[in-house]
């Protein structure tokens, strides 16, 4: 484990850190160094087009980024900081390299809401790329010890930041031409559209957003969703009250979202340390947060989406 400053001193020189957020442990990365970037990729064994979300520290440090309309300012400033990624045209490719950004002309930014990635943050003074600290594919960290099992080997700088308190990735939203709602997270389409008004489908921007891959956050067995009766040979990740007999591991036994989403990467990993034949899952409700948990169950799963 390192301290703040010695995280700062590595995105300095290159290096690569794991950044706590309130959402994942992140991958970080000084945006306008595509050496430091390609380390992200060669780490997370990361598709090169994918975008990566640039963290950075406020508001006004992201307008230096991004050429934010009054319905970005809007929802930045309602929801910043916390789990809300913007997708914006670039205004400073020198401050977000072409590598960061997977050659678009459209940028990624977040305000992280934890204490521990605002000092970071305020003290390198630039953007930091910071996608999961897992290797690709596989299921994000919300622990600080498993990021350093994931990708401990390739950082500079390992800050513990606790437990991550929402532990899923950031909700992406695309405010370009139409506002449109790419990547479920923490931030509901509701609370979204109250804000912004009505959506356009997220079809035609979808490469724009991280995580966006079919096959994500995959642990190495097979995962199966919806799940009512599950057979012996799995181990099961129930919602609320359970018969089965036999390995359980409970997203929340009271049923509350926001504890199965906290709980979803982590209970995908002990179940995936068990070796079992599958993991199964039960059936999650799609409404609220039950959105971005379905999201990256159907993506464990293999389902394209």
């Amino acid at each position: 484990m390192t301290t703040i400053a010695d995280a700062i001193a590595a995105l300095e020189t290159g290096e690569l850190i794991h950044l706590p957020t309130e959402t994942v442990y992140g991958l970080g990365a000084r945006a306008d160094a595509p050496a430091a970037v390609a380390k992200v990729f060669e780490a997370k064994g990361r598709p090169k087009f994918n975008p990566l979300i640039v963290h950075v520290a406020s508001l006004e440090a992201a307008e230096l980024i991004g050429i934010f309309d009054d319905r970005a300012r809007a929802l930045a400033r309602a929801f910043w900081p916390g789990p809300l990624t913007l997708v914006v045209p670039v205004r400073d490719t020198a401050k977000v390299c072409d590598l960061a950004r997977a050659g678009l002309d459209s940028v990624a930014i977040r305000v992280p809401a934890h204490p521990v990635a605002l000092a970071i943050l305020q003290g390198f003074g630039g953007g930091v790329v910071a996608p999961s600290a897992n290797r690709s594919g596989r299921p994000s960290p919300t622990r600080f010890q498993d990021a350093v099992s994931e990708t401990g080997p390739s950082v500079a700088a390992s800050v513990d930041g606790g437990d991550c308190q929402v532990g899923l990735e950031s909700t992406v939203v695309s405010v370009l031409n139409d506002v449109r709602y790419l990547r479920p997270g923490a931030i509901t389409r509701a609370q979204i559209e109250a804000i912004a008004g009505a959506l356009a489908e997220d079809a035609s921007e979808g490469h724009r957003s991280p995580g966006r891959l079919s096959l994500h956050y995959a642990p190495d067995a097979p995962v199966e969703i919806n799940i009512d009766n599950p057979p012996m040979d799995c181990v099961y990740l129930a919602f609320g009250d359970t018969d089965f007999t036999g390995p359980v591991l409970n997203l929340s036994p009271t049923r509350d979202l926001s504890e199965a989403a906290a709980n979803l990467f982590t209970c995908l990993r002990k179940a995936d340390a068990l070796k079992p034949a599958r993991i199964c899952v039960a059936p999650i409700p799609a409404d609220g947060l039950g959105e971005a948990i379905n999201d990256r169950l159907k993506r464990a799963a293999g389902f394209v989406g």
